[in-house]
């Protein structure tokens, strides 16, 4: 209501002051928001049908949200996604359909932002935390806001064979190659690990030295050797360092998991390489046979390979020893197989023992002339009344051999019987 004066004069009251020096129109038109295609915005649901969403973004008009762009998921249900009243991001797809509708996206809003995100962590060197999702031919798939593309190779500081146990781990990763147009972002998580564990590696380099034996577990089994994880770096056994004996196959004598003791052969600072050994920590079996064994000894053994110029036979345990030809027998002899055959066993003379090239030399025929047995015999064997070495429990011996032919197979050629008598005494 208005007012009354003294005198009854009626003033009307004023409704509102012109405060603005712009028409309505402009002063309207002035609380909206400019627009471009591409652009994130925000804005609050106002309406929720089966076709879709309206969302006021103080646009015009009010922006669609098509069921299709609501969510990666497809045929949700538009109430399960949003609710009246809430505020949430979108991204413009198209200013005006050709009925002349806004069309927003709400499931294109976080990849949009995490391309932003994505595009500032490349410029600054940054890293990106993820979680790994799939494992694809050559890699990872990794959920950054977007999927990146993580390589096989360069999961770790060393080549992974199997990628499923990383499913669902969170692991951070450095951005190595990025496109937008192509949809492309290639990662590598061994570039934030060189970063991270450079000065961690150094230290465990510098705290290292030759000589030293230190427990490791097999990381990894190659053609060419063993990675040892040494609990700071790995340092690579290689085939030649694992066993005295002969190796055809790394994983025939160490697997992924073995813990092992190795010494330290070389510590390689400018390259951040160990060389390490299995076989040094081990009793070498040259010395050992060396060591309990003397020139003029009699041993015995079992014919491995034959060869032109002779035969080799094994004396012990990874230890061959080499029967030349003109020491098989007192007649002249053409052939090998002439006197032995592989698998056979018999006695043999020492005759010669170079432990520096590791060789050693046999006779079959100076055997024959009898001579003293090797320690490992003695008390084994008794003398017959025509002198000879008779008698003995080979259940050792056989077991022994047992346990070489199924490590290396059984030779070509029939195995000849254990010899019952030995060389006379």
């Amino acid at each position: 209501m208005g007012t009354f004066d003294e005198k009854g004069a009626y003033t009307g009251r004023q409704i509102t002051d012109r405060n603005i020096s712009t028409s309505f129109e402009e002063a309207i038109d002035g609380t909206m928001v400019t627009l471009k295609d591409g652009q994130l915005v925000k804005g609050s649901v106002v309406k929720i049908d089966r076709d879709g969403v309206l969302l006021d973004v103080r646009f015009k008009t009010e922006g669609v949200i098509p069921v299709r762009e609501l969510a990666i998921k497809n045929d949700v249900n538009p109430h399960d996604v949003v609710s009246i009243g809430e505020e949430i991001e979108a991204l413009v797809v198209t200013l005006e359909d050709k009925e002349g509708r806004l069309i927003l996206s709400k499931k294109r809003a976080p990849y949009e932002k995490a391309w932003g995100e994505i595009e500032r962590k490349k410029e600054e060197d940054g890293i990106v935390t993820g979680t790994v999702i799939e494992v694809v031919n050559g890699g990872l798939i990794v959920d950054i806001g977007l999927r990146g593309f993580l390589p096989a190779s360069l999961v770790e500081l060393r080549r992974v064979r199997d990628l499923q146990p990383y499913i669902g781990q969170t692991i951070e990763a450095k951005i190595i190659e990025l496109d937008r147009n192509r949809n492309n972002v290639v990662l590598s998580r061994r570039g934030y690990l060189e970063e991270t564990h450079k000065e961690k590696r150094d230290q465990f380099l510098d705290n290292l030295s030759s000589g030293e034996v230190r427990e490791g577990t097999i990381s990894s089994v190659v053609a060419f050797g063993a990675f040892v994880d040494l609990g700071g770096m790995d340092g690579l056994i290689h085939v030649s360092e694992l066993s005295w004996k002969h190796v055809e196959h790394p994983s025939e004598f160490v697997t992924v998991g073995q813990k092992v003791m190795v010494k330290v052969l070389e510590v390689d600072m400018s390259r951040e390489r160990i060389s390490l050994s299995l076989k040094a920590t081990q009793a070498d079996p040259w010395q050992e046979f060396a060591t309990s064994h003397a020139i003029d000894q009699l041993v015995y053994g079992r014919v491995t390979k034959l060869v032109p110029f002779g035969a080799f036979v094994q004396v012990g345990d990874g230890i061959e020893g080499l029967v030349h030809i003109s020491e098989m027998s007192a007649h002249h002899v053409e052939a090998p197989e002439q006197v032995v055959t592989p698998g056979e066993e018999l006695w043999v003379k020492i005759i010669d023992l170079d432990l520096a090239r590791r060789r050693i030399s046999i006779s079959i025929k100076q055997a024959a002339e009898g001579g003293e047995l090797a320690a490992e015999y003695q008390g084994q064997f008794e003398v017959d009344e025509q002198g000879n070495w008779i008698g003995g429990d080979d259940t050792e011996r056989e077991a022994a051999w047992a346990e070489y032919y199924k490590e290396y197979g059984q030779p070509e050629g029939e195995a000849g019987a254990p010899a019952e008598a030995a060389p006379e005494a």
